[in-house]
């Protein structure tokens, strides 16, 4: 066997020494091996197919909704068929989706099409449109409230309990951010902010869904058992489940105007996630991390003495401001002004335009509303990963339990204390 150098062995050349063989086409034995655009055409291709799975998963939603109570109806189970509403459905289908497309192996490669804030992100919006935006002003003061107490009430008692298990400050930090303001949302804005690892993250993720799809139907049957008023029902759901789109699936099942005053009770939470992430970065970075990139490298270039205060004190501060309020910005989400927005215009639009050629278009808005919402009920069954939760151990679980106990009571309190006597 010749032991000569692939790059120096014999190949033809011309007369002027050329290489006959032209070395910068290389030789490909099966076709597409060397397209570098495959696997972005594999990719994609797999995400149409997951987006066609959604779309076909809520196709069926509708006709379920639909001809169920028409089939049952006169039958023992009648009055139950006709009181369950369309999340039921989709959350239940996309659960069977799930699992018939993790059997199959190919769940993963589809995810990138089970866009549940995208879609519950556009229905709110859309929701917007159906809320007369004076139930937004006279629901904003309570709602404000509300939001701060509980988040500072729910956050506290999680970092407080998390720490007395043991629990790392990082992962502590995702899991009162959760629990606190709007689950996985929140728990993506703390791991930026903290720079938590991304295990951590989908652990968080996964505990958040496990806890907020039983309370989906738990909430809304504990609400009628108890004879809360629709105001209060919505704003003890929107301040208590963690997730946007679990909130909305939640007030869909009580009513229409718990569903209203949910959705406004959540995107004010949802309004403060960018000040408890500049929170959650000062903390760790003045705090828990004093010692920063930014101090590492002017002690290590000998421009700030090593142990020297000034190395974490005012040079920093103005920079650090001026980095807040830009997080701040791009943490505050920006489909809550859309959906203040829209309120706005269907509010103008109902005092300058007749019912007659209102209402039509109003409906359609309400539409478009129920298909993005059963498509983002539809994701919740099909992003859901449980096997991440084998990974953490049970403190977590323990904590998060916990603190969602202490979230459900303190939330009923102050929803009875708030809206008790709010009308529509």
């Amino acid at each position: 066997m010749s032991t000569v150098d692939p790059q120096v062995r014999d190949e033809p050349v011309d007369a002027a020494g050329t290489p006959l063989v032209d070395r910068r086409v290389p030789e490909q034995s099966s076709a597409g091996e060397g397209d570098p655009e495959a696997p972005r055409r594999a990719s994609a291709l797999w995400t149409v197919l997951g987006l066609l799975v959604v779309l076909a998963l809520a196709a069926v939603v509708k006709v379920l909704t639909d001809l169920v109570p028409a089939v049952t109806e006169g039958t023992g189970v009648g009055r139950i068929a006709k009181s369950v509403e369309f999340p039921v459905y989709a959350i239940a289908l996309g659960f069977l989706g799930n699992a018939v497309l993790s059997l199959t192996g190919v769940r993963a490669r589809m995810t990138a099409a089970f866009r549940t804030e995208l879609f519950i992100k556009i229905g709110l919006v859309l929701l917007g449109a159906t809320i007369n935006f004076a139930v937004v002003v006279r629901a904003a003061g309570p709602a404000v409230l509300q939001a701060v107490a509980l988040i500072t009430i729910v956050f506290l008692f999680t970092w407080w309990f998390a720490g007395l298990l043991g629990i790392d400050d990082k992962l502590r930090a995702l899991l009162a951010t959760a629990l606190s303001v709007c689950g996985v949302s929140a728990a993506v804005a703390a791991a930026g902010a903290v720079q938590a690892k991304k295990e951590q993250l989908a652990f968080t993720a996964t505990l958040v869904i496990v806890f907020a799809v039983p309370s989906i139907f738990l909430l809304p049957w504990l609400a009628g058992v108890m004879g809360l008023s629709p105001a209060v029902t919505g704003a003890w759901i929107g301040g208590n489940i963690d997730t946007t789109a679990a909130v909305t699936a939640a007030g869909a099942m009580a009513g229409e105007q718990p569903l209203q005053i949910a959705s406004i009770v959540k995107v004010t939470q949802n309004a403060l996630l960018g000040v408890v992430a500049v929170l959650l970065t000062l903390f760790f970075a003045f705090r828990a991390a004093p010692a920063d990139a930014d101090t590492a490298g002017a002690v290590a270039t000998g421009s700030i003495p090593a142990g020297s205060a000034s190395a974490s004190s005012s040079p920093a501060a103005p920079v650090a401001g001026r980095r807040s309020l830009g997080m701040l910005w791009g943490r505050f989400p920006k489909f809550v002004l859309g959906f203040l927005l829209a309120s706005v215009i269907a509010t103008v639009l109902a005092q300058s335009l007749p019912a007659d050629v209102l209402e039509p278009r109003l409906d359609a808005a309400k539409e478009l509303q129920t298909w993005a919402l059963t498509l983002a009920f539809v994701s919740i069954g099909l992003e859901f990963n449980i096997s991440s939760a084998k990974e953490a151990g049970w403190k977590p679980v323990v904590v998060f339990a916990a603190a969602t106990v202490v979230n459900l009571l303190v939330g009923l309190g102050l929803a009875l204390l708030l809206f008790r006597n709010f009308t529509f």
